[in-house]
């Protein structure tokens, strides 16, 4: 610290005034955020990553599949499982193609992280059975026997609140996901009478089954 003779540094005035350390925290992150965020509305290719119209097969979730996201996010999972894969060789042989930034055009909030108590999820689509799932969710330990994943049994008897699903689509419409007039009209016979169960296992096994990748392309181009 210096001396009461001497001029305080810039560092020595933010340790020192709370105030300051705030104003200047708050400045360099809304600096940083421009930088990152910026460039994701002019460059195409940011969204695109490079995929032709007959690659592009992403589409909204449908009723179910959407329900079941909610259940992911209420029920904390991102907090243990990310949806990124990484352009890295260590990661493209345990978990698959690296994520692109168009899987996740529909999702609010998107799912990239880098929490991984337990494996990224952005291609478990299709790799295991519906019944693999179910056991899993209600007793992880049985499936995998060096899980910490905690049991979700309340979910194979919790039903889907099909009276807000409509709802749900109507909001998401309004920030850009081209749902339908059609398809909220048939929202709530799509999930009434599902459970939440079902509701996690259709959205599970759609992650990462919408882009066909072709082997050695770069579509970070």
């Amino acid at each position: 610290m210096s001396s009461n003779n001497e001029k305080m540094s810039f560092q020595e005035k933010t340790e020192t005034n709370v105030w300051l350390l705030v104003a200047t925290l708050a400045l360099g992150l809304t600096v940083a955020g421009i930088v990152e965020i910026v460039p994701l509305f002019y460059l195409p290719q940011t969204m695109d990553a490079g995929l032709t119209e007959e690659e592009d097969n992403i589409r909204p979730y449908t009723a179910l599949e959407l329900e079941g996201r909610d259940v992911y996010i209420r029920e904390g999972c991102y907090l243990c499982h990310s949806q990124m894969i990484r352009p890295f060789r260590d990661e493209k042989e345990r978990y698959g193609h690296y994520s692109i930034a168009a899987e996740s055009k529909y999702d609010h909030p998107f799912q990239w992280g880098s929490k991984r108590t337990g494996p990224d999820l952005a291609r478990v689509g299709g790799k295991y059975s519906d019944e693999w799932h179910f056991q899993h969710m209600m007793c992880p330990k049985c499936v995998v026997p060096d899980s910490v994943m905690p049991n979700y049994p309340w979910l194979a008897d919790a039903l889907v609140d099909h009276d807000t699903t409509a709802k749900k689509m109507a909001a998401l419409r309004m920030v850009g996901v081209p749902y339908t007039d059609a398809d909220e009209a048939g929202a709530a016979d799509a999930v009434k009478g599902k459970t939440e169960m079902e509701a996690m296992i259709a959205y599970l096994q759609v992650l990462g089954t919408m882009v066909n990748f072709q082997e050695g392309k770069d579509y970070r181009k």
